[in-house]
């Protein structure tokens, strides 16, 4: 199993947004320990973070976006496919605009930017969507079919009514190797004739011929390829930036026809339905091996299992949340969500796990939490919803350490938190 990947240091880039023409600086920042991608506003008041997972993505045209409103995200999907492309799990990208600088039009600048940065392995076990059937979706005229598969194998077909593009194919295995070769440096495309309209509707303010490649009627006005199938190539370079809104890696054999940004995301969509079980099926303490360790008991258990621990390092756990609860009975009646402390506490309870692990004679010790710090609400969890939590510890002195955890429901961020705890005797 790969282990999951983050940057070794911040690193910025700027640049003009291609749609909405505003200036932005981008700075990837290292990520927490399965924390996955996530993108901030520095611009906005309390500096709002959005996951880049597809239960965020907004239909919009002729790009990415996620959320709305104030918050929104827009074209996003270069930034995401050096991410994906790069295999990095774990990165902050925060952003002092609503839409990330389009650069040259390709990924290039912000792949080169993330292994200025280090691209470095971090422990845990990267997370990959391997499919236990074949999907088929058709989205107007875009059409996938993707098999299960150990990699990533794209093959995309583009047809455009143009004398310098027409059909074009092309086949690649996805690697960091690859990617960095044959399909980064691959940049966006438009038509001459699309300006006004696209314009009109608030659109590519920021385009020029020197971030976008421009066709006339007949060919391509004052720029060179870089390959004589540049189309297709970025074409695929979208694909793979949308992919990466599973909040995972990938592992499938794709084959995308007339591939859109909306298609890839409903793609995305059916793939996750269709998915195999993940490692968080697999349980390394039971119940009853978590009632040894931990002294809480119903209704104050809030563990159903472990399923990775790092020894002093990192922990998962899981939670099924179900109408059963006993908060549920109380707690917004009617409109049942779970309690905000209680998921802290169900994440301190994990923390616990992997802290009585550090010590000599766990069975006559117990943890308790002294402080909570930074700790944000991102969505409601809801009956039915399955809990990930990820712990790491990121001090340990003596009896005493600071963690940081996340809690997750389908791969998209919930709560996050840091904390400080002791080690005592019972």
């Amino acid at each position: 199993m790969s282990a999951r990947r983050t940057i070794g240091r911040s690193v910025a880039v700027k640049g003009t947004g291609l749609h909405l023409g505003r200036p932005c600086t981008l700075t990837f920042h290292p990520g927490v320990l399965g924390s996955g991608i996530r993108f901030r506003r520095t611009d906005l008041e309390g500096t709002p973070e959005t996951p880049a997972h597809v239960s965020m993505a907004i239909a919009a045209e002729r790009r990415t976006q996620l959320g709305s409103g104030e918050r929104a995200l827009h074209t996003i999907e270069h930034v995401l496919a050096a991410v994906a492309g790069m295999a990095v799990d774990d990165l902050v990208v925060a952003m002092d605009a609503a839409e990330p600088p389009i650069m040259d039009g390709s990924a290039e600048p912000f792949r080169a930017a993330l292994v200025d940065a280090g691209i470095v392995e971090h422990g845990g076990r990267a997370d990959v969507l391997r499919l236990r059937e074949a999907v088929r979706v058709v989205d107007g005229e875009s059409v996938y079919v993707a098999h299960p598969a150990e990699d990533l194998d794209l093959e995309v077909q583009i047809d455009f009514a143009h004398p310098r593009i027409g059909v074009q194919r092309g086949q690649w295995r996805v690697t960091p190797e690859c990617f960095s070769r044959e399909l980064a440096a691959a940049r966006t495309f438009g038509m001459l004739d699309w300006v006004e309209e696209l314009r009109g509707k608030g659109l590519i303010q920021g385009a020029s011929s020197e971030n976008t490649i421009v066709l006339d009627a007949t060919d391509v006005v004052g720029a060179t390829l870089r390959w004589p199938d540049e189309f297709v190539r970025h074409k695929a370079l979208d694909v793979v930036g949308d992919l990466a809104l599973a909040g995972m890696r990938v592992a499938a054999r794709i084959s995308a026809t007339r591939p859109s940004h909306r298609g890839t995301v409903t793609l995305v969509r059916e793939m996750l339905a269709h998915a195999q079980p993940t490692q968080s099926e697999e349980r390394v303490l039971e119940i009853e091996d978590i009632m040894r360790i931990l002294p809480h008991r119903y209704p104050f258990l809030l563990v159903d299992r472990i399923i990775e621990i790092e020894e002093k390092k990192r922990v998962v756990g899981i939670k099924n949340v179900t109408i059963n609860e006993p908060f549920f009975q109380g707690h917004f009646p009617g409109h049942p969500i779970m309690p905000g402390v209680l998921i802290v506490e169900a994440m301190a309870q994990v923390g616990g796990v992997l802290l009585l692990g550090t010590v000599d004679d766990p069975d006559s010790k117990v943890v308790y939490f002294m402080s909570i710090d930074n700790i944000k609400f991102r969505k409601p969890v809801r009956p039915g919803d399955q809990l990930r939590f990820e712990v790491e510890i990121v001090q340990l002195r003596a009896r005493v350490c600071r963690i940081k955890g996340v809690a997750k429901v389908d791969g998209a961020v919930v709560c996050e938190a840091e904390m400080a705890a002791m080690v005592r005797d019972r």
